[in-house]
């Protein structure tokens, strides 16, 4: 899903029960709004009870959007036209005039109930014929003629613990769904939206493993927990996350949050905070970016069409150039800024050089970033070339503890790198980054080659 609320400039209905053969139609959202207004309530009605009215209809088609409620069960809609379950839609009626005013006002204006971010679920009924525990649309009328305004009726419905949230951004976005599949190794938003929706569902289903700590990074726990999940829920337990398994996710996590309900547990906004800043321009600093001039400068020397920079976690002239270069090359919009596309590209890029490089290339000198952050319960060459650089390194920093050499990030691997952290004024966090792994390599070069030394350089002593 989106992080906050997005008013989406378009929104696809179908015409009929979800697994009718009916047509589906993809409308403008203001215009579907117009629509189901003016297929529900009287244009006569006080204009008060109308936009209590509106404002409800609008939270309502904004959650099955922002839920994904019928595109995370496999549907190709976001929204039925079918009035047991959803909103009345006439395609291609007549909108009355007043109706189409006020939702011209308000149709990027949604609810929201207490500290949650997600637009509320607005369940109502007509009062008359149906009874509901939501608004009753000929009740409105009732309030609205005693003097309620909009959100004194709104309240009286759901609760004194609403609010609206007005002039939300308007965009013509696609629904998210990642661009590729993630699996161990992978960084990145869309993996810590993984782990955090994962840890809530263990909560109704402890058999699933909880993931700690969430930090985007596809680990081995979080494997598990994929696993764990795909088994419980009938997938194929390969322990990736695919379209079938993100739309699962997505439509269990609605289910035990309640989020298409009334009484919904509500999202927070510590659940959709990104942790990884995914687009990047000229002007920006930190981690992101020497990660991205680190990955730039590697296939650089591999690409002569590409100019190799010193990574310095600026984002300069010389940033800007080498990402249109890279951009040309690979076939993107050479924008010389980075969003997912770029990054996505970049990645596959260097990963694509490092696996097609011969055995032993590496000999010599130290192994590249691996791509991916390495920290406990990480495994493999990259962790034991750590373990034999940070080894080395202790040979001069005496703090740092000697470590076994085995490919296993364990807490001894976790307490020498923070150790190496402090020494260098870092965050210690135990996690070895891009930057930190360049600056582990850089160190282990500069040292091993200060202690070498050729034939003659110490006479009288034999070179090993």
């Amino acid at each position: 899903m989106p992080n906050t609320p997005i008013i989406p400039a378009y929104i696809t209905v179908h015409l009929g029960s979800p697994d009718s053969n009916a047509e589906n139609v993809t409308v403008p959202f203001a215009d579907y709004i117009k629509n189901v207004a003016s297929s529900e309530i009287f244009p006569t009605w006080p204009e008060n009870a109308l936009r209590a009215n509106i404002y409800a209809q609008i939270s309502f088609a904004l959650n099955r959007y922002y839920t994904q409620y019928y595109r995370s069960r496999g549907y190709d809609f976001d929204i039925t036209n079918s009035i047991a379950i959803d909103q009345s839609f006439l395609y291609g009626r007549d909108i009355f005039e007043n109706v189409s005013r006020i939702v011209d006002e308000l149709f990027n204006d949604y609810i929201i109930k207490g500290n949650s971010v997600e637009p509320y679920f607005t369940a109502y009924c007509d009062g008359v014929e149906i009874q509901c525990q939501g608004l009753e649309q000929w009740g409105t009328v009732d309030l609205a003629e005693q003097g309620y305004t909009p959100y004194e009726i709104l309240q009286y419905y759901y609760g004194d613990d609403i609010s609206i949230v007005t002039n939300a951004p308007v965009e013509n976005i696609n629904i998210p769904v990642p661009e590729r599949d993630l699996a161990p190794g992978a960084v990145g938003n869309d993996v810590q939206q993984v782990q955090i929706r994962l840890n809530r569902i263990s909560k109704n289903y402890p058999a699933i493993p909880k993931i700690y700590p969430i930090d985007g990074v596809y680990d081995s726990a979080t494997e598990n927990a994929v696993r764990e999940f795909q088994r419980v829920f009938n997938l194929s337990p390969d322990g990736i996350v695919g379209k079938a398994t993100w739309f699962s996710i997505q439509r269990v996590y609605n289910a035990v949050k309640r989020l298409n309900d009334l009484e919904s547990e509500g999202i927070n906004l510590d659940e959709i905070s990104n942790l990884f800043l995914i687009n990047l321009t000229e002007g920006d600093t930190g981690s992101e970016v020497f990660e991205l001039q680190y990955l730039l400068s590697f296939v650089g020397n591999f690409n002569e069409e590409i100019p190799v920079i010193a990574p310095d976690g600026i984002y300069g002239p010389n940033t800007t150039s080498a990402v249109r270069a890279f951009q040309r090359s690979y076939g993107l919009d050479p924008t010389g800024s980075v969003s997912f596309p770029t990054w996505d590209a970049l990645y596959r890029a260097y990963l694509g050089i490092l696996d097609t490089l011969p055995e032993g290339f590496f000999d010599s000198t130290t192994l590249p970033y691996p791509g991916t952050v390495l920290r406990a319960g990480s495994s493999g060459a990259y962790v034991e070339a750590l373990q034999t650089y940070l080894n080395y390194i202790s040979n001069t920093y005496t703090e740092i503890p000697k470590i076994t050499v085995d490919g296993v990030y364990g807490p001894s691997t976790e307490n020498a790198v923070r150790v190496y952290q402090g020494i260098k004024g870092l965050p210690q966090s135990g996690i070895v980054s891009s930057l930190l792994w360049n600056t582990i390599t850089s160190e282990y070069r500069s040292l091993y080659d200060g202690n070498r030394a050729s034939p003659g350089q110490y006479p009288g002593y034999d070179i090993q």
